[in-house]
């Protein structure tokens, strides 16, 4: 174990002095590292079935990137914030909280885009949209999942949204419409998580189940 721990620390090192400290320098070498590992392996091919692999993986990426915020905000930001102090809540409410809800925000978006995207390209697009109607299995898994999505991505975009800019101060509102606002906003975080976990549980069944 200590072998494998030097090794790693060797390998951070290394790219730390290449500014693995930075986020973009971080993405570039991820990027190049899964370009020249599917180069390696033969796993890129211009072909249709390529292509609708390629916006599967960018669906699944923004997918993490915005339920692992959903879940940042419903499982530890929103309960931390009765116990932090009130002179630093504003390091919260004025920083962290707008650049989350930025990424929050686009990757629900581009969940969406490349999850449409991939049910064109693979041809299931209606028939998961009418859940799979007339031949229950796969269609219905991914239909349902679909929907959850959408469902999820128009509470993001046309409630929690709107209402984060009143209470982050980006759009003028009294105090008591502030506190309304903040309410509004956290139940339907609330409820994006609730949807969440069968959303996920039909994307993955229907994957996995015929």
């Amino acid at each position: 174990m200590d072998a494998i721990k030097n090794v790693v620390l060797k390998v951070l090192n290394f790219l730390a002095k290449y500014g693995l400290d930075k986020l973009e320098r971080a993405l570039l070498f991820g990027g190049g590292l899964v370009l020249v590992l599917a180069l390696l392996t033969g796993s890129i091919e211009m072909s249709q079935a390529w292509f609708a692999f390629l916006f599967r993986w960018l669906h699944v990426a923004s997918g993490v990137m915005w339920i692992g915020l959903l879940w940042y905000f419903n499982f530890v930001q929103i309960p931390s914030m009765p116990q932090i102090p009130d002179e630093q809540k504003p390091a919260v409410s004025k920083v962290i909280a707008p650049m989350a809800l930025f990424w929050f925000r686009w990757a629900a978006l581009s969940t969406v885009v490349t999850g449409l995207i991939l049910a064109i390209f693979n041809g299931y697009l209606f028939s998961a949209l009418f859940l799979g109607i007339g031949s229950w299995g796969q269609p219905t898994y991914i239909g349902i999942g679909m929907w959850l999505g959408l469902i999820m991505a128009y509470n993001v975009w046309m409630i929690i949204w709107p209402n984060q800019q009143k209470v982050l101060g980006l759009v003028a509102a009294e105090d008591e419409e502030k506190k309304a606002a903040a309410r509004t906003a956290m139940l339907a975080s609330r409820f994006n998580t609730m949807l969440s976990i069968p959303m996920l549980y039909f994307m993955v069944a229907a994957q996995n189940l015929s």
